[in-house]
């Protein structure tokens, strides 16, 4: 067997007959993914939900040479071209989807992504975006980027409200991520290529199919379930009812997360199903980003809020270095800012304390901070 560590993270997701579910309750039994190889098909047979014919069928294949040299063949692609591999228990691994149970055993990526941001919004919707939904897509990722929100975009990278998406945050600066449906040799549609390239810089690639995976009709509802699993909430902009942003909107919701919509005319056919999602309360109405911050508890800044007011505080060292990285940065972790100003956690928590009570900063969920006045 290959001596590296992601050749069990990689041969996990190649045996036949087990999907990610089933790859959990192994790794779980057998006490880590390595461990699996090693189990004994007795060790297998014990397993809740696994049936003696597929214990054998697993056991079969674990010294089968034609996986093996898969996996060395998908290591050297990953070493060729930079490629990351992430096995759910890893901490590189977006701690959202860890909860998710049927969330993938291996994800690959290409970039530098912060999956783990204080926010993470999917953006979804219609192939077929008309300029309604593209002119919403970059009001809203340009008023999110304005009012200084740390926001990864999410979406599919395919035609329509996906790429309308992407390209908006390319523009603002903000984060991206394309989450597809076949392997990372190749991009699909391949006229978004340039687009991928880009988004590699600030952002990234991510997948859960091995290298030349073409991307089969099947593979989109798979890609959906990331989509929706790495992301506080999913943003529906336009979708006829059948739509496949509608699968990604019913597996946010499966997931109890968020789900957002933009309601539009009863005429146009790529409102039937965000209006349909309102209408049947699966999905809460969203005409533009304070709307969208309400729901989710983020900080939003008005007009009125955005006005300078004089900054009289007399702060020491620690509590500036705080509040100017939240300056810089906006929302932001509470495991972030400590590593940013090399503090311990426990230091930073006081500080952040002490900053509260004065009114120069609050705190949001999930241990995420912001400033509370224009400085």
């Amino acid at each position: 067997m290959i001596d590296d560590n992601r050749a069990y993270k990689i041969a996990i997701t190649l045996l036949s007959g087990i999907g990610d579910i089933n790859a959990k309750k192994l790794i779980a039994y057998c006490g880590g993914i390595e461990a699996v190889f090693k189990e004994k098909l007795n060790g297998l047979n014990k397993i809740p939900g696994i049936s003696e014919a597929l214990a054998k069928k697993i056991y079969s294949q674990f010294k089968s040479e034609e996986l093996w040299k898969r996996v060395e063949e998908e290591i050297q692609f990953c070493d060729k071209f930079g490629i990351q591999v992430h096995s759910f228990l890893d901490d590189s691994y977006p701690y959202r989807l860890k909860h998710c149970e049927d969330g993938p055993v291996t994800l690959y990526s290409l970039g530098k992504i912060p999956f783990n941001s204080p926010h993470v919004l999917s953006v979804v919707g219609t192939r077929s975006a008309t300029h309604y939904g593209k002119d919403f897509c970059n009001q809203l990722i340009n008023d999110l980027k304005d009012n200084n929100l740390n926001v990864l975009i999410v979406s599919g990278l395919a035609f329509g409200i996906d790429i309308y998406a992407h390209k908006a945050a390319l523009e603002s600066g903000l984060p991206t991520v394309g989450v597809v449906a076949h392997g990372l040799d190749k991009i699909y549609p391949p006229e978004h290529r340039k687009y991928a390239q880009k988004m590699v810089e600030n952002g990234g690639i991510v997948t859960d199919f091995i290298s030349k995976t073409k991307p089969d009709k099947g593979n989109f509802v798979k890609r959906n379930r990331i989509i929706a699993g790495m992301s506080d909430a999913t943003l529906v902009v336009e979708s006829k009812r059948d739509g496949g942003a509608m699968i990604t909107a019913e597996i946010a919701f499966s997931y109890n997360r968020d789900v957002l919509a933009l309601p539009g005319r009863n005429s146009d056919k790529y409102s039937e199903g965000t209006n349909f999602l309102i209408k049947s309360n699966k999905a809460a109405l969203i005409e533009n980003a304070e709307d969208l911050c309400k729901v989710l508890g983020w900080s939003y800044k008005t007009k009125t809020d955005q006005t300078s007011i004089p900054f009289v505080f007399d702060l020491n060292n620690e509590e500036k270095k705080i509040v100017d990285l939240l300056k810089e940065k906006g929302d932001t972790t509470l495991d972030i800012i400590a590593l940013s100003v090399e503090m311990p956690v426990s230091k930073v928590s006081v500080v952040l304390l002490n900053l509260e009570f004065n009114g120069i900063v609050k705190s949001l969920p999930g241990k995420v901070y912001s400033l509370a006045i224009n400085i």
